[in-house]
């Protein structure tokens, strides 16, 4: 089995630095295009299944990348694939000092209001890859997500867990792979980019 997951494309609240989590914010125009062209350059691949979280962004990335790539399936919404919650701080910029521990590692982040931790989100996304592995077969599956959820999903993955952001927040349109084979799976492909590099906008180069 091959699971293809990808992070939405861009969003007007992804431009100005606020904290989206559950806030429902619809793709913008370049979301839009770069989700067209990466199901452009998808057509190759048959996919036997397709899961999104519920929220706009996503749901609308993958609507697009089936149109786009010819294939002709439904959307399995699943709860465990939404961004980390931010409760109340949702729609709003973090302080200074909130973003400085946020860009350096979400597991450190108090848990605001309402919301929950980055610990909770790794637990609930890898509950989902671990049922979807469990399906066997050689099926390919296409995740729709988001960038802080997918980076939870895939840590136990990662040569360095510790390393939450992997050098950076997953690109709009950017896709890992995941094998599963007998239920166990192995990260083989990171981060990788489908439409033209000269489209990425890199909005958390200091993560570096």
């Amino acid at each position: 089995m091959l699971i293809y997951i990808i992070r939405h494309g861009e969003t007007d609240l992804n431009v100005k630095g606020v904290v989206q989590g559950w806030y429902d914010e619809p793709l913008n125009e370049s979301g839009r295009f770069l989700a067209a062209e990466t199901g452009k350059r998808m057509k190759e691949i048959r996919f036997d299944g397709c899961f999104s979280s519920p929220l706009k962004r996503a749901a609308e990335t993958a609507e697009i990348i089936l149109r786009e790539s010819g294939n002709d399936l439904p959307i399995t919404f699943d709860d465990r694939l939404k961004e980390m919650s931010f409760g109340e701080r949702e729609g709003t910029h973090l302080s200074p000092e909130e973003t400085a521990v946020f860009k350096s590692d979400p597991r450190r982040l108090p848990r605001f209001s309402g919301g929950e931790t980055a610990e909770e989100v790794i637990q609930r996304t890898g509950m989902f890859l671990s049922d979807l592995a469990s399906k066997g077969g050689d099926g390919r599956y296409l995740v729709s997500t988001h960038g802080c959820a997918l980076r939870c999903m895939l840590n136990r993955l990662y040569d360095d867990p510790g390393d939450f952001w992997q050098g950076h927040v997953p690109y709009n349109c950017a896709v890992s792979i995941v094998e599963a084979v007998g239920g166990k799976v192995r990260l083989i492909a990171k981060d990788k980019i489908y439409y033209d590099e000269r489209y990425i906008v890199d909005r958390y180069a200091d993560l570096r």
